[in-house]
Parts: C-alpha cells; structure tokens; sequence
C-alpha cells in the first residue's frame, strides 16, 4: 500500500491538477513554429482576397491516408461497383483546394499520430509522443509539460463559445483525438495505470481525466468513440462485455462524473442509443461505443452491442453540433485505417478508408458550404506501395496482370525475377514478410494467409499462383521483416471546401492547417 503523502506532495497534487483542469494559457509568443505559420497565412491570404468567415470548421483526418492509400480506396470503390474504379473519385478528392503538408515532428523525420496531431491541433510542431505541448517538453517527465502547454483549437473554440466535438474509430484517449483537448509529455498516459509512478505520485490527471475535467468554456459538447476501459474502475463491469471490467485504479467512474458535470447529457454506448437520440431534447453526448478501439468497418456487422459506423457518428455528432447558435469546430478521424495498415492488412484498410469518404459525404450534405469549412488530411502516410503495370481494371488488391503486344489484358500473371506472380499493393516492412530466415528457413507463414499446401518459398518469395489475394485477411508481402509496418515520411494531401478553403494551396508545415483555420474563422485577435 502506497504511504501517506506529505502535505508538500498534497500541495503538488492540488497544483498539478489545477493547473492541467483549466485552458491552457499561451506561452510567450517566441515559438518560430507558430510565427512562421501566422507568416504563411498571411503570405497565402496576400494572394487571395478574403470572402465570407467561417462560421463552423470540421477537420476530418484519415489516421495513416496517405495518397496510395487515398488512390488504391478510391479504386477499390468503384470495382465495387463493378467498374474499372480508376476513375473513381472519393467524396473528399472532389473538393476545389488541394494542398500539402509536411509532417516531420521536431526530432522524427517519420513522426507518430500524437506529434502530427499536435501540430494540426496547435500550429507548433513538437517532439513525437507528445500532446498539446512545444518541443520545450521532455517525452515522459510530466513536470515539462505546463511550461511547454499550448492552447489547442478546442480549447480557443470553447473560450469564444463555439460548440466543440470529436468522432473517432480509436478510443478518445487515443493519439489524434486526444491531441484536441490534452495536454501530457506521453501520448500512452491514457489512464491512471500507463501514468509514471512519479507522474501519478504527483496527481498528473491521465488523459481520460482530462477530457471529462475539460474546463475551457462549458466542455466539450459532443465525444462518439470508442474507449470505455479507461474511465471505467478496474471492477467495474463493461456494460457490453460482463466479462470485462475498465482499467482505472484510482477508484474513480469516470463516466458517472462526466454526467455529474453534465446533468442533461446523455452516456450511449450502443448504436440503437445513437440512432434514437433526439438532437432537439439532449444536451451534451459521450458515446463510448467499445471497450477499447471500435471495430474495423469489415468486422463492424459481428459485434455484440452493435457499433455505429463513421459516417453514421458523423451525421449525429453535426446534427448535434448545428445547434449551437454561435457555430462549431468538429474534428473526425478515421483512427483505424492507420491500424490496419500496421497489421499489413490493405483489405481493411482501404475498406476504412472508403468509409471516411462516406462520413465526409455525410458532412457535405448536412452542412451549407457557405458557413462551413471542411478540411480533410491525414496526420502521416504508411508504407503500402503501389506498383507492377497491372492492367486497367486490374483488382486492386489482386495479382498484377499486365497487357500483350496489343494493349490487351493478359491471361498471364506478371512474373518476378524468379517467375513468380506479385500483388499490386506491398508494404516496405511489416508483418506480412515472407522471406527465409536462419530462425524461420520457410518465411513468415504464420502472418501471411497462404492455404494448406501453397507450392512453397522460393528464394524467400512464396508462389501466389493459387492464393486469394483479396481475401480480407490476406496481409500484403513486406520487404524488411518488422512486427507492425511503419508509418511513412512523404507530405500528405489536404483537401478543402468552403469559407477560408482557398488559404489550402501549396506545400506548408503540418502546423500551417491551424494558423489557416484560425483566419478562416476570423479569430485575428487571438493571443498567442
């Protein structure tokens, strides 16, 4: 049992969680991040002449959507339609401002989700693993993160008296969502039990806490997503899953005290309670739909209490939202495009993908273009690459068939330099590595999906010649042999519509999207 605390160590608790309950205020105005961002804006607004403010903002991020990822699930889509599906376009590619954004974090050129996130969120980039702080913070030692807090969009949102809302497929604590409301120098301190023992022994709230003690204006007003472990106590029974219970160890029902706070809020952890929820009669929502991360969009159909999907998470968090007589900011992700690819698995990441696209659908028809702008990016790409003259039409995540003399498909298989036919899509690294090792002579057939009696490896390679390539469980060949594959380095799209859209142009640091939003929304006056 842990000894009495000394009353130095109570006064730190209270100073510690008083200090991380209210919105963060600005640190000086000395970060180059954020002055080169502001210099941008105006650099880009110079060449486009202000129209009509930004009454609401959504930010839509494809966790891991890079632009192979983008161009092989627009494919997908259309050949599920029965088309050829290269002509396919996305909900989100048919938006009139396209941009890039660099995403290297401080000192990653290849960054993690919580370091992208926060630049989004911010507009300073920081050091990866970190939330809602500058690069002045030391990953994992708490006592750097209240110098180096930075006020996030929400919490600018909410002191202006806009309405705020996330909507993710991971839990709400996860990286991406929590980089809107959190601040901690550890993107894992999810809850009590991944806190530091110093951190904890200090009353460093967790990033669970932090989202229900969010104090900026009257609190986040909309949060679907998945998540229940880390605000239930670790004897406390999921209502889903019995035989589970939450992770928490400080004794605390984080879900009973966020309705404390919020007596005309509704808690929905289902989706029948989604879809019967009447905007016009509730007041704030916190729909945990999972224990921990929601199904992929392919599994969503054999969960047990019945999960919502993106889109429709979406279309009820704006339907929430378009209450608010001042405006909203809303920031959707589709978490679990980026999971699947660090399972190697294309299939479920595409068909992920393809839902974002839907729940970006939902959002343009529901919101009017006149008020409200809708960004879409992703916070970092993946390795899947995109390869071998397959022939027009060619599936997506088959086998490469190429064309004859002629400029007609082929019959035949592509071959390799050993005769032996490949897929489209492949992975740099990850789990679906088949080559031969001293510790496994006949490759990985444990992770790739090969039936019983495949024709074997040859030279580390295995014959595909009789393996569905399609299958959903089929994991992509990798190059180099790693347990996840890694996230990728190249800049990432932005796609634009409305208010404040045209300000989306050209190559910027990840951190520019916020100083843009910012203008879009008129907030010049804003304290840095």
């Amino acid at each position: 049992m842990r000894s009495a605390l000394r009353p130095a160590a109570v006064a730190t608790i209270v100073l510690v969680s008083a200090a991380c309950a209210r919105p963060a205020a600005p640190p000086p105005s000395d970060n180059d991040w954020f002055e080169s961002g502001q210099a941008a804006v105006t650099r880009a607004r110079a060449l486009v002449p202000p129209g009509a403010r930004a009454r609401s903002v959504i930010l839509f991020i494809g966790d891991g959507m890079g632009l192979s990822t983008v161009t092989a699930a627009g494919i997908l889509e259309g050949q599920i339609r029965g088309e050829p599906g290269e002509g396919n376009m996305l909900a989100f590619e048919e938006l009139p401002h396209v941009a890039l954004a660099k995403t290297y974090s401080v000192n990653l050129q290849v960054s993690d989700s919580a370091a992208t996130a926060t630049a989004m969120c911010t507009g300073v980039k920081t050091k990866a693993y970190a939330l809602g702080v500058d690069e002045r913070v030391t990953p994992g030692d708490w006592s750097t993160v209240e110098a180096s807090r930075r006020r996030t969009l929400f919490e600018e949102a909410e002191a202006r008296g806009l309405a705020t809302g996330l909507v993710t497929t991971t839990r709400v604590t996860h990286a991406t969502p929590a980089a809107c409301y959190g601040h901690a120098a550890h993107r894992s301190w999810e809850d009590d039990t991944s806190l530091p023992p110093d951190a904890r022994e200090a009353g460093f709230p967790d990033l669970a806490r932090q989202l229900v003690e969010f104090s900026a204006g009257d609190g986040i007003d909309v949060i679907l997503g998945g998540g229940r472990a880390q605000f239930l106590r670790h004897n406390q029974l999921d209502p889903e899953r019995p035989e589970q219970t939450g992770n928490r160890l400080d004794g605390r029902d984080l879900i009973a005290a966020w309705q404390s706070r919020n007596p005309a809020g509704a808690f929905l952890w289902n989706r029948s309670q989604l879809a019967s929820l009447d905007p016009r009669r509730v007041g704030p929502v916190l729909g945990l739909f999972e224990s921990s991360h929601l199904a992929f969009e392919a599994d969503r159909q054999d969960d047990i209490g019945g999960e919502p999907s993106l889109s429709e998470m979406t279309a009820k968090a704006i339907e929430l939202l378009q209450r608010h007589p001042s405006g909203f900011v809303l920031m959707v992700e589709g978490g679990r495009i980026d999971q699947a690819h660090h399972l190697g698995n294309a299939y479920r990441a595409l068909t992920d993908t393809i839902e974002f696209s839907h729940a970006v659908r939902a959002a343009l028809s529901l919101t009017d273009p006149r008020e409200t702008l809708i960004v879409v990016t992703a916070d970092h790409s993946h390795v899947m690459t995109m390869a071998g003259y397959p022939h027009r039409g060619n599936p997506i995540l088959g086998k490469v068939v190429s064309v004859d003399a002629g400029g007609e498909p082929d019959s035949r298989y592509l071959r390799d330099a050993l005769g032996l036919p490949f897929t489209t899509l492949s992975y740099a690294n990850g789990p679906g590595y088949t080559g031969a090792s001293p510790e496994q002579p006949e490759g990985n057939k444990r992770f790739l999906h090969l039936p019983t009696g495949y024709r074997g490896i040859a030279r580390g390679r295995p014959d595909l010649t009789a393996v569905d390539t399609t299958a959903p469980d089929y994991l992509q060949e990798a190059t180099v042999p790693t347990r996840n594959d890694t996230h990728a380095g190249e800049d990432v799209p932005i796609y634009a519509g409305g208010p404040g859209a045209e300000l989306f142009r050209g190559v910027q640091e990840q951190s520019y999207l916020f100083h843009a939003v910012i203008e879009a929304l008129g907030w010049t006056d804003r304290e840095r």
